[in-house]
């Protein structure tokens, strides 16, 4: 089958674009010829006009340069367009977008020779930067010098390893090297905190998301743009409970593996999140880390801000990172401090959170070496002690008390009762 073929769907509609020049770019050949669905379909159309694509009936949407979406397909469609970089920062480029663009020049302004491919349709392949060659040898590798005048790249690619390091995609030498003068050079800390956190947020629903992270770190972007996550690199933890020993080696293993656990980016931000307090241990308890929650909120709240990271991705990491040490304890505690734990973490009203919570800790519990096949019952105890509690009935007691200041006591009392009788006390230690 021919790429270009009506079978691979990529050219749907072509009476509106019927006498233009008009090729399938991008990401969208990349994931044909790797054998993937691509998700979304983008054109490149060469030597045309704004005005010819709305005569045509395309609605323009674009603000930095002319894009336009398909009347029919409402998918989109660009000018043939050069970049220049005339500023620092991501926005510094001057664009050129006319009839006299060639297809050869607007490939080359894109970041990897695997994004640098277009397809016609007839099924012709171009591919002018060695693009399908780095598809069959799994390299990532960067199209020309002009990489460096885009600091958002060092985020692409990073989030490009991340997504096919299944694949067995590297990164070429060179572009690593491209991406550490970039840092050098002060171009990522010309990044807006909402570009930054919206490609890390789409990193954190790749399938191998600490491959984002590794790269930043091996570029030096990490240390700039997360130094909280990038000092645990070098912290050791206890080899008894932590065969990985290093703080970071850890941290990667446990968003693996929640990536794995669930769907939701909110849950492997918190297990990102879960032992940032490890990096400001004193070195004179080390390897010890005794009361590293406490002191991570701090650095939740620093990261952040900063990044200007949504509200409920704040708070599933704080609740982590407060949390996860008793919850690792359920068979040690008190049924009292279980009932606080619930309570803080507002269980009855958001069970949906609650089992984000038991997720993250389930897989700072697993993301261990050697541990990863093993059983974490921990979190059907605390689902069934949440149960339990839930099961009151907060407002026949309610309705049964006569003097309202009593109400939440006995409502209290009432689910303490419901615990404790699927979790006696403990024995006091001897």
């Amino acid at each position: 089958m021919a790429l270009g073929s009506q079978e691979s769907k990529p050219f749907l509609d072509l009476a509106a674009t019927e006498g233009l020049e008009v090729y399938l770019v991008g990401g969208a050949v990349r994931d044909l010829l790797l054998g993937l669905t691509p998700t979304e379909y983008d054109y490149v159309v060469v030597g045309a006009t704004v005005e010819e694509m709305l005569a045509r009936g395309f609605k323009a949407v674009g603000k930095g340069f002319p894009v336009f979406l398909h009347p029919k397909t409402q998918e989109e469609y660009a000018l043939a367009r050069t970049e220049r970089k005339i500023a620092p920062g991501y926005h510094g480029f001057a664009i050129q977008s006319d009839p006299a663009v060639t297809l050869e020049e607007d490939l080359g302004r894109r970041d990897l020779t695997i994004n640098a491919l277009a397809l016609a349709p007839d099924g012709r392949l171009i591919d002018p930067y060695g693009g399908q060659a780095d598809l069959r040898a799994r390299v990532l590798r960067h199209v020309s010098l002009a990489f460096v005048e885009d600091p958002v790249r060092l985020l692409r690619i990073a989030r490009f390893a991340a997504r096919f390091a299944g694949l067995g995609f590297t990164l070429a030498p060179e572009t690593l090297e491209l991406m550490r003068r970039m840092v050098e050079a002060g171009e990522v800390d010309a990044l807006v905190p909402e570009r930054v956190w919206q490609e890390l947020v789409r990193a954190l629903t790749e399938a191998h998301p600490a491959r984002f992270f590794e790269v930043l770190r091996e570029c030096g972007a990490l240390a700039r743009l997360m130094p909280e996550l990038d000092r645990l690199w070098g912290v050791p933890q206890k080899a008894d409970w932590h065969p990985e020993v290093d703080c970071g080696a850890h941290t990667l293993l446990v968003i693996e593996l929640a990536a794995q656990l669930s769907p939701a980016p909110e849950v492997v931000f918190a297990a990102l999140c879960h032992d940032l307090g490890k990096g400001t241990t004193p070195a004179e308890i080390l390897p010890s880390h005794h009361g590293h929650e406490e002191r991570g909120l701090p650095l939740v709240d620093a990261l952040g801000d900063r990044l200007r990271v949504p509200r409920r991705f704040r708070e599933l990491a704080r609740l982590v990172t407060a949390e996860h040490g008793l919850i690792h304890k359920v068979d040690e505690l008190r049924p009292a401090t279980i009932l606080d734990l619930l309570e803080r973490a507002d269980a009855w009203r958001r069970p949906e959170r609650f089992e984000q919570l038991l997720l993250a800790c389930e897989a700072d519990f697993r993301g261990r070496l050697g541990y990863r096949e093993r059983p974490y019952p921990q979190a059907e105890r605390w689902r069934a002690l949440r149960a339990a509690a839930a099961a009151v009935d907060a407002g026949a007691i309610a309705q049964g008390t006569d003097r309202p200041e009593l109400i939440a006591q006995r409502i209290r009392a009432a689910r303490l009762a419901a615990i404790r009788a699927l979790h006696p006390e403990p024995p006091d230690p001897a």
